[in-house]
């Protein structure tokens, strides 16, 4: 396996994941979605009705979090503390609560090791919404991955449709990504912002195997033909 690094950055409902996921298969790559750690703590907040000024207790949370990630059938599953969430966490609420937690200076340095020994071994594809400026800025490559709101919100209803999760209106959803746009890039604690070396793509007009393809032409380019590239 390569030890080449690629730093995946950008807002909400951009793809990040999925992007993330074919990059990691067909360049022989770790995938570690960075994300979901905070959304782990998101979702152990509210299942143990843990509020936002509650530090002792988030804490408490942070001090007894095990997460690990394993790939099954082509999907990237999360176990926290043994138990498969993989679905629960990805729910509106989680997200939101998980964005203004991760604002929180002593939930970010809690995470930030776990992260950083991720970058450490290389031949990753990491992605989140700081991981060229904070996480990995020494990354091999990196990309600040947007779509225009209308586009998220299009792809948020399409997996919410194929998770049979419960339907949300358009303009609700619509309205969510916007929200949470302004938070990320608002947040006094590591905004929500491109590399000053990261390309940046915009795949609004875009399917997801194609915004991959085009990463791997990037990735081809600075290192060569067929680099890491599984049949």
């Amino acid at each position: 396996m390569t030890k080449l690094r690629i730093a995946i950055d950008g807002p909400a409902g951009a793809g990040k994941s999925s992007v993330s996921k074919l990059l990691a298969e067909r360049l022989d790559l770790s995938y570690i979605d960075t994300g979901a750690l905070y959304r782990c703590v998101a979702f152990e907040m509210i299942m143990n009705d843990v509020a936002l000024d509650d530090e002792r207790g988030i804490r408490r949370i942070l001090a007894d979090l095990q997460i690990t990630f394993r790939m099954e059938k082509g999907k990237n599953r999360v176990f926290l503390n043994g138990r498969d969430v993989t679905a629960q966490i990805r729910t509106e609420q989680v997200g939101m609560l998980a964005s203004t937690a991760s604002a929180l200076p002593f939930v970010r340095e809690a995470l930030f090791a776990m992260q950083r020994r991720y970058a450490e071994k290389g031949g990753v594809v990491m992605e989140g919404r700081d991981i060229g400026t904070v996480i990995m800025p020494e990354a091999d490559l990196k990309i600040f991955l947007t779509a225009k709101p209308e586009s998220r919100a299009d792809r948020r209803m399409q997996d919410i449709k194929t998770a049979g999760l419960e339907e949300k209106p358009y303009e609700d959803l619509l309205e969510e990504i916007r929200r949470r746009d302004d938070q990320d890039t608002q947040r006094a604690a590591c905004p929500l912002r491109p590399a000053d070396d990261a390309v940046l793509l915009d795949n609004s007009s875009m399917s997801l195997e194609e915004t991959a393809a085009y990463i791997i032409d990037l990735a081809e380019k600075k290192w060569g033909q067929g680099v890491c590239r599984r049949s």
